[in-house]
């Protein structure tokens, strides 16, 4: 009997489930590589909070402490009012993704919905505010909020925060609301809902893909920020995490593990809302995808 002979069609099957397990190998290498870069930061800043000075700056700036210094966490939590740092910014970023998304959801829905001439014009104007970068805003706001005597007070913080994520959010929103078919405004306003019971009963529900993505977001703008919470408020009575921890450098000498430590429980937080939302992120660019 006589060997049996390959055609093409069999050696090019072959050739190209080869180039497809080559494929998926480097992909695997890549996507291994791209977690690393982005699992390294946590790493650095869970083991930094575990370091002595001697550890941080000659002896051990990479590796895993030796001993672990978990005593760290208690002397940050004693070295200033950081349990009221951590409520404040709590206070701060819950009333400011609150706003922003009645806000946002509000405005939206004027532009998206409702017939009006200068609705695309209001639409731009809203869409300005992503090109505005914080820090030229800076002088104007502080001036703003000191004539108003605002100064010093979770307003300060609260209304540039959901002004500047207005912008980012209504945006989110709007990619979302237009997919909605206007079919089911006008079998709600058949079946006798008012603008208001169309919103709230059909809008509504149909958006919280978009409302978790916006609100991640505008929590992270909040939790995150540093210039505004150092400049508009001084007082610890209202002050947040990044200002607070910033307090606990010092002029000549730190401790660096302490600040280490505030910061990754100023991070925890951040981490358990991207893990309790994330899912939801990915659904609303899934959709987002599909309907587009």
């Amino acid at each position: 009997m006589g060997k049996k002979a390959y055609s093409g069609n069999d050696l090019s099957q072959y050739e190209v489930g080869k180039s497809s397990k080559v494929a998926k190998v480097f992909i695997w290498i890549f996507m291994i590589i791209w977690a690393v870069i982005n699992l390294y930061p946590l790493y650095f800043l869970f083991t930094f909070a575990l370091k002595d000075n001697d550890q941080i700056q000659v002896t051990n700036q990479f590796g895993l402490p030796k001993p672990a210094h978990w005593d760290n966490y208690k002397v940050a939590l004693k070295s200033g009012p950081i349990v009221r740092y951590f409520l404040n910014s709590v206070f701060v970023t819950v009333l400011t993704i609150v706003i922003t998304l009645i806000a946002a959801l509000m405005a939206t829905y004027a532009i998206t919905r409702i017939e009006w001439k200068m609705s695309k014009t209001i639409e731009k104007i809203f869409m300005l505010g992503i090109t505005i970068p914080v820090q030229a805003s800076l002088i104007p706001v502080f001036i703003i909020l000191s004539r108003l005597e605002m100064l010093d007070s979770f307003q300060a913080l609260i209304i540039p925060y959901a002004a500047f994520a207005l912008a980012m959010a209504i945006l989110i929103c709007t990619g979302f609301m237009t997919e909605i078919p206007i079919s089911l405004d006008e079998a709600a306003y058949i079946d006798g809902c008012g603008r208001a019971g169309v919103f709230f009963r059909i809008i509504l529900p149909l958006m919280k893909p978009a409302m978790a993505t916006a609100s991640i977001y505008t929590f992270l703008q909040c939790w995150n920020e540093l210039i505004f919470a150092q400049t508009f408020n001084s007082k610890d009575d209202y002050m947040t995490l990044p200002a607070g921890i910033r307090q606990m450098v010092g002029t000549h000498t730190t401790e660096w593990g302490p600040v280490g430590a505030a910061l990754a429980l100023a991070t925890f937080p951040m981490l358990i809302v991207y893990i309790l939302l994330s899912r939801k992120i990915q659904d609303s660019f899934i959709a987002g995808a599909v309907k587009g």
